[in-house]
């Protein structure tokens, strides 16, 4: 080692050699004076690490604060699934329920895909040719309609919904039997009208408006809505009759194909001049 080197260190290794022959001294004798430094020394230390005991302390709650936030996460998630599953199974018996009760042959399918944001909105179903639906059929839950069949495949439909302004059904107050014809406006989505009804018919908030029969789609007595307000057209004899949908598009999973078309000789002389 040259002098530079040595001059470079020399301080710590003297503060070394003197730290270690202080340190052997003090763990060696035991004078009253070395037992007073070590006892006053052992106090100091106590008190220091008393008074910053509260460090680890808030060290470990930040860390048991972590783990809960991550379990109550997991657990918000587990509970979210279990509502969903509950949901969907209850959805599930009410529909079993109704397809068990009707009298008409429907089939069940599933809605893969929605147009909900336009003014000719559709719905497509996993079932097609292969389960018997063809174009025409209505379509339908176990709350009211939905729409009706406009083109198949093998395997899916395509569905013109009641969210279309190019829809339209027979309908009637179940109430008084009044007829007119249900359509959407293109502006409410929780809103269809009920035209053609004569003024003098009685209608109250509340009643029930269900498919007429008069209709080569959907049989009698499926409802379609429920009346939440009504006017009469000034210097027109003609009622206008807003109703809340029995069934939500945007709410709805599942669907049935009512497996029924019209007769084909009622068809060709309905079509007659």
């Amino acid at each position: 080692m040259n002098v530079r080197q040595w001059a470079h260190i020399r301080d710590w290794v003297l503060l070394v050699g003197l730290l270690g022959v202080s340190a052997l001294i003090m763990l060696t004798q035991n004078t009253p004076i070395l037992r007073s430094l070590r006892a006053t020394s052992m106090e100091i230390t106590a008190r220091v690490e008393t008074n910053m005991s509260w460090v680890g302390r808030y060290v470990r709650a930040l860390e048991e604060n972590d783990a809960l936030q991550q379990e109550n996460i997991q657990l918000s998630s587990q509970l979210a699934r279990s509502r969903e599953a509950q949901q969907e199974n209850e959805r599930l018996r009410l529909l079993l329920t109704f397809q068990q009760q009707t009298l008409h042959r429907l089939a069940p399918a599933r809605i893969v895909e929605k147009e909900i944001t336009k003014q000719r909105n559709f719905l497509t179903l996993n079932i097609g040719r292969e389960q018997g639906v063809a174009v025409g059929m209505g379509v339908v839950d176990d709350r009211g309609i939905l729409g009706k069949v406009e083109l198949v495949s093998e395997h899916y439909a395509r569905v013109m919904s009641y969210l279309n302004m190019d829809f339209r059904v027979p309908a009637k107050l179940q109430s008084s039997n009044a007829m007119g014809i249900v359509r959407w406006e293109g502006t409410l989505r929780d809103q269809l009208l009920m035209e053609h009804v004569i003024k003098t018919e009685q209608v109250e908030v509340g009643d029930l408006v269900v498919s007429s029969g008069y209709s080569d789609v959907f049989p009698a007595g499926y409802p379609i809505g429920v009346v939440e307000s009504y006017e009469r057209q000034p210097g027109k004899n003609q009622l206008l009759i807003y109703l809340r949908p029995a069934s939500s598009i945007d709410t709805g999973d599942h669907a049935f194909v009512v497996l029924e078309t019209p007769d084909p000789e009622r068809v060709e002389i309905e079509q007659m001049n």
